[in-house]
């Protein structure tokens, strides 16, 4: 899921910048368990070891595709207006392969190869501690390319967790050689299916990246009620997005409701720049703005009491008349009097009562006389049409909470 920007003090370069160093750092440990394996294996005898050396030779392979995707996607280029975000995917499709083929080539010295009685007590204990290294490094790496939102991040992750997994099968294996069964050959074997499925997996989330995903349902639903809750959005009409390695594309169409094109433009702007403010993955978010006139108007009026009398003052009013007209025929569908719930604020009353009633989403708010106080220019910035009412009372009565 996508974090909220005010929920980390990171910024999505920064991020790739550590994501860039954990990928170093992992090709470097991969290179350290692929070579201490191999040279206990061969010492060893042990088929199984030597099949999970050849694994985590594979490993700096794809921990090197990585890093080199981390920081191809942190570049900047005139050609690639969308940014190179799927180096990363680009670099889990080549972790993919490479893992497909540590798979095949385990499995074909497993059932070719020579078989021998490998030397339990040189074998094991470099087993048990690669076994420790690589669980205890996937699990932080998955956990840290979730975070990050990375995918090449938690690819490499996923790689060590099955390294960790096909180690395990090394360890039986060694174990039932000590207890006399010849099982190293078969161990690996196992190994080579662990790994090829893992690799499989990972195959099939770059392509699913690369064929343009879109944003899983729960972020898409997330972005979409932040837009409608803008006092000048109607609806979201459409909203599309896709993946850009562990980045987010978003393009909706929006029903404003105001036909004014300066209001227009100001809101898709503010909705722009609010929307990769609140979630850091969205790099970059376009919002075609449309009016299509509703068939109801609502209307807001200032009241001082229940009897509809209009307020001076619009930010002091104790009450408010809300009513419902149908467009085509002027007729009052409802109405309805709410009380101002910020009339005694001390401080800042103006935005507490102007935020409150964009939230009511109003299309006409009538006061006694125009001022330029600040609830009359949060409503007009909103594209709220303020209008005066000439001195006179609205002309519909109620009482509070009456529905008509």
């Amino acid at each position: 899921m996508l974090l909220d920007r005010s929920q980390t003090n990171n910024s999505p370069d920064r991020e790739l910048e550590s994501a860039r160093k954990r990928a170093a750092f992992s090709a470097l440990l991969n290179l350290c368990l692929a070579l201490g394996k191999g040279y206990v294996g061969l010492r060893a005898g042990s088929t199984a070891l030597l099949s999970d050396a050849i694994h985590s030779a594979t490993d700096v392979l794809a921990s090197t595709a990585a890093y080199i995707g981390l920081w191809v996607a942190g570049r900047r280029h005139p050609s690639f207006p969308y940014g190179l975000y799927k180096a990363e995917t680009i670099a889990t499709l080549v972790s993919s392969i490479a893992v497909i083929l540590a798979g095949y080539e385990i499995g074909r010295r497993a059932i070719f190869g020579p078989e021998s009685v490998p030397d339990v007590r040189i074998a094991l204990p470099v087993a048990v501690i690669s076994l420790f290294a690589s669980l205890s490094f996937g699990l932080i790496q998955v956990r840290a390319g979730e975070r990050l939102t990375s995918p090449a991040l938690i690819a490499d992750g996923k790689d060590y967790l099955a390294d960790s997994l096909s180690t395990a099968v090394v360890i039986l294996g060694l174990v039932g050689t000590w207890f006399g069964y010849k099982i190293d050959r078969w161990a690996a074997v196992i190994v080579s299916i662990f790994v090829f499925r893992s690799g499989g997996l990972l195959l099939m989330s770059a392509l699913r990246d690369l064929l343009d995903v879109s944003v899983d349902r729960q972020v898409e639903r997330a972005i979409i009620a932040l837009v409608e809750r803008h006092p000048a959005v109607n609806r979201v009409e459409k909203i599309m997005s896709r993946r850009a390695g562990g980045r987010f594309i978003v393009d909706l169409d929006v029903v404003l409701r105001t036909p004014s094109h300066e209001v227009a433009d100001k809101v898709s702007d503010s909705l722009e720049q609010e929307i990769t403010k609140r979630f850091p993955r969205v790099v970059m978010a376009r919002v075609r703005p449309h009016f299509h006139p509703t068939p109801e108007i609502k209307i807001i009026t200032p009241v001082t009491d229940t009897h509809g009398r209009i307020a001076d003052h619009l930010a002091k009013a104790p009450w408010f008349l809300v009513e419902t007209i149908d467009r085509a025929s002027g007729a009052l569908i409802h109405k309805e009097l709410v009380e101002n719930p910020h009339r005694g604020a001390e401080k800042k009353r103006g935005y507490l009562v102007g935020s409150w009633l964009l939230s009511l989403k109003p299309d006409k708010v009538v006061v006694a006389k125009a001022r330029e106080g600040t609830a009359e220019a949060l409503l007009k910035g909103a594209g709220v049409m303020v209008e005066e009412a000439g001195g006179m009372s609205p002309g519909h009565s109620g009482s509070k909470n009456k529905k008509d």
